[in-house]
Protein backbone atom coordinates (compact mmCIF):
# COMPACT_ATOMS: atom_id res chain seq x y z
CA UNK A 1 0.00 0.00 0.00
CA UNK A 2 1.33 3.45 -0.71
CA UNK A 3 2.16 5.48 1.98
CA UNK A 4 0.31 8.97 1.93
CA UNK A 5 2.17 12.78 2.53
CA UNK A 6 1.16 15.83 3.95
CA UNK A 7 3.74 18.95 5.31
CA UNK A 8 3.05 22.01 7.02
CA UNK A 9 5.33 25.07 7.83
CA UNK A 10 4.77 27.70 10.30
CA UNK A 11 6.44 31.35 10.55
CA UNK A 12 5.86 33.30 13.54
CA UNK A 13 4.72 33.44 17.14
CA UNK A 14 1.18 31.25 17.10
CA UNK A 15 -1.39 34.67 17.20
CA UNK A 16 0.57 36.29 14.55
CA UNK A 17 2.34 33.99 11.97
CA UNK A 18 1.26 32.40 9.37
CA UNK A 19 1.27 28.65 8.26
CA UNK A 20 1.39 26.63 4.76
CA UNK A 21 -0.12 23.12 4.08
CA UNK A 22 0.26 20.87 1.38
CA UNK A 23 -0.95 17.73 0.44
CA UNK A 24 1.43 15.37 -1.12
CA UNK A 25 -1.06 14.53 -4.08
CA UNK A 26 -1.60 18.06 -4.51
CA UNK A 27 -5.07 18.71 -3.90
CA UNK A 28 -4.48 21.61 -1.20
CA UNK A 29 -1.65 23.39 -0.92
CA UNK A 30 -2.74 26.85 1.32
CA UNK A 31 -2.45 28.95 4.30
CA UNK A 32 -3.63 28.30 7.15
CA UNK A 33 -3.19 30.84 10.37
CA UNK A 34 -4.01 31.69 14.07
CA UNK A 35 -7.78 33.15 13.08
CA UNK A 36 -8.33 30.25 10.29
CA UNK A 37 -7.93 27.22 13.34
CA UNK A 38 -9.48 29.64 16.51
CA UNK A 39 -11.55 32.41 14.54
CA UNK A 40 -13.00 32.46 11.13
CA UNK A 41 -9.99 33.89 8.98
CA UNK A 42 -8.90 32.66 5.68
CA UNK A 43 -7.52 29.41 4.76
CA UNK A 44 -7.90 26.12 6.04
CA UNK A 45 -7.14 24.32 9.25
CA UNK A 46 -5.87 20.84 11.00
CA UNK A 47 -9.65 19.82 11.84
CA UNK A 48 -10.94 20.55 8.63
CA UNK A 49 -8.73 18.10 6.92
CA UNK A 50 -9.41 15.38 9.55
CA UNK A 51 -12.71 16.33 8.58
CA UNK A 52 -12.78 15.84 4.86
CA UNK A 53 -10.27 12.36 5.99
CA UNK A 54 -13.29 11.15 8.25
CA UNK A 55 -15.96 12.12 5.78
CA UNK A 56 -14.57 10.93 2.88
CA UNK A 57 -13.16 7.26 4.91
CA UNK A 58 -16.68 6.59 6.07
CA UNK A 59 -18.82 7.09 2.84
CA UNK A 60 -16.37 4.44 1.35
CA UNK A 61 -16.96 2.01 4.54
CA UNK A 62 -20.31 2.56 4.67
CA UNK A 63 -20.20 1.56 0.41
CA UNK A 64 -18.03 -1.75 1.00
CA UNK A 65 -20.18 -2.29 3.75
CA UNK A 66 -23.30 -2.12 1.82
CA UNK A 67 -21.79 -3.87 -1.05
CA UNK A 68 -20.68 -6.90 0.89
CA UNK A 69 -24.09 -7.11 2.39
CA UNK A 70 -25.68 -7.53 -1.29
CA UNK A 71 -27.21 -3.61 -1.99
CA UNK A 72 -25.73 -1.14 -4.53
CA UNK A 73 -25.34 2.31 -3.15
CA UNK A 74 -26.48 5.61 -5.54
CA UNK A 75 -25.50 8.20 -3.13
CA UNK A 76 -23.49 8.25 0.29
CA UNK A 77 -22.65 11.90 1.08
CA UNK A 78 -20.96 12.56 4.97
CA UNK A 79 -20.55 15.91 6.52
CA UNK A 80 -17.56 15.35 9.63
CA UNK A 81 -18.06 18.23 12.44
CA UNK A 82 -15.15 18.06 14.26
CA UNK A 83 -15.46 20.11 18.00
CA UNK A 84 -12.11 21.76 18.64
CA UNK A 85 -12.00 22.77 22.11
CA UNK A 86 -10.30 24.15 25.73
CA UNK A 87 -9.70 20.71 27.36
CA UNK A 88 -7.51 20.06 30.05
CA UNK A 89 -4.82 23.27 29.78
CA UNK A 90 -4.52 23.04 26.18
CA UNK A 91 -6.97 22.37 23.34
CA UNK A 92 -8.41 18.48 21.76
CA UNK A 93 -10.65 17.77 19.60
CA UNK A 94 -13.42 16.43 21.64
CA UNK A 95 -16.30 15.41 19.57
CA UNK A 96 -16.36 14.32 16.09
CA UNK A 97 -20.49 14.20 14.82
CA UNK A 98 -20.80 12.77 11.13
CA UNK A 99 -23.79 12.59 9.58
CA UNK A 100 -24.62 11.11 6.56
CA UNK A 101 -27.17 10.52 4.03
CA UNK A 102 -27.76 7.46 1.81
CA UNK A 103 -29.61 6.28 -1.23
CA UNK A 104 -29.40 3.05 -1.58
CA UNK A 105 -32.45 1.17 -3.61
CA UNK A 106 -33.49 -1.93 -1.50
CA UNK A 107 -32.30 -2.15 2.03
CA UNK A 108 -34.34 -1.76 5.19
CA UNK A 109 -33.80 0.88 7.41
CA UNK A 110 -32.54 -1.62 10.31
CA UNK A 111 -30.12 -3.29 8.45
CA UNK A 112 -28.90 0.09 7.09
CA UNK A 113 -28.30 1.31 10.87
CA UNK A 114 -26.07 -1.84 11.01
CA UNK A 115 -24.22 -1.07 8.35
CA UNK A 116 -23.72 2.45 8.96
CA UNK A 117 -22.45 1.27 13.00
CA UNK A 118 -19.66 -1.25 11.54
CA UNK A 119 -18.88 1.02 8.95
CA UNK A 120 -18.02 3.88 11.57
CA UNK A 121 -16.47 1.10 13.83
CA UNK A 122 -14.43 -0.14 10.73
CA UNK A 123 -13.19 3.05 8.81
CA UNK A 124 -9.45 3.45 9.22
CA UNK A 125 -9.72 7.05 10.05
CA UNK A 126 -12.60 6.35 12.90
CA UNK A 127 -9.92 3.88 14.58
CA UNK A 128 -7.30 6.50 13.86
CA UNK A 129 -9.31 8.59 16.02
CA UNK A 130 -10.26 6.26 18.66
CA UNK A 131 -9.55 8.62 21.81
CA UNK A 132 -12.38 10.78 20.23
CA UNK A 133 -16.01 10.13 20.65
CA UNK A 134 -17.37 9.64 17.48
CA UNK A 135 -21.42 10.44 16.49
CA UNK A 136 -23.14 9.29 13.93
CA UNK A 137 -26.21 9.83 12.41
CA UNK A 138 -27.39 8.16 9.65
CA UNK A 139 -30.60 8.56 7.07
CA UNK A 140 -31.48 6.49 4.43
CA UNK A 141 -33.26 9.04 1.95
CA UNK A 142 -34.36 5.53 -0.59
CA UNK A 143 -36.65 3.17 1.65
CA UNK A 144 -37.10 -0.50 0.10
CA UNK A 145 -39.45 -1.33 -1.64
Amino acid sequence: MPVRTAEAEWKGNLLEGQGHMKLGAGAYDGPYSFKSRMETGPGTNPEELIGAAHAGCFSMALSAQLTQAGFTPKRIHTKAAVQFDKADGGFAITRIDLTTEADVPGVENSKFQELAENAKKGCPVSKALAGTKINLQARLVTAAR
